[in-house]
């Protein structure tokens, strides 16, 4: 789970991960399929691969731009392809490791959307 503020509006935001082309390189290890698109407010997939589970990305409009939530819901697949937990040290390192790949996603997209903008200054639209 992640939360970063985006100053830039959700539709903005939304093109970012609407395009199936994108994922793989966001998610290189992932094989996503569109549960819900949800426009403006986000995209949920199911997902397979070195996980099984769901992802969603929620964009909530705050102020001037928007709060891109991140969830993933997922586990290691065991023989059967179907999701079997992990044990609590790999659980955990898998967290950290998904947490932090979330937030360099998160500050690539504030990055490249919000370049040129002056703190203080309304968003682009």
């Amino acid at each position: 789970m992640d939360e970063t503020f985006l100053a830039v509006p959700p539709a903005v935001v939304a093109a970012e991960f609407a395009a199936p082309a994108q994922w793989p390189r966001l998610w290189p290890d992932l094989h996503l399929q569109v549960m819900a698109d949800r426009g403006d407010e986000g995209m949920r997939w199911t997902v397979l691969g070195a996980l099984v589970g769901s992802m969603e990305v929620w964009l909530e409009p705050v102020l001037d731009g928007t709060v891109l939530h991140y969830y993933l819901r997922a586990d290691p697949p065991g023989p059967d392809g179907h999701p079997r937990p992990a044990s609590p040290r790999r659980a955990a390192a898998e967290v950290r490791r998904r947490r932090r790949a979330a937030k360099a996603i998160a500050f690539a997209c504030k990055q490249r959307l919000e370049a040129g903008r002056e703190p203080g200054e309304p968003p682009r639209r």
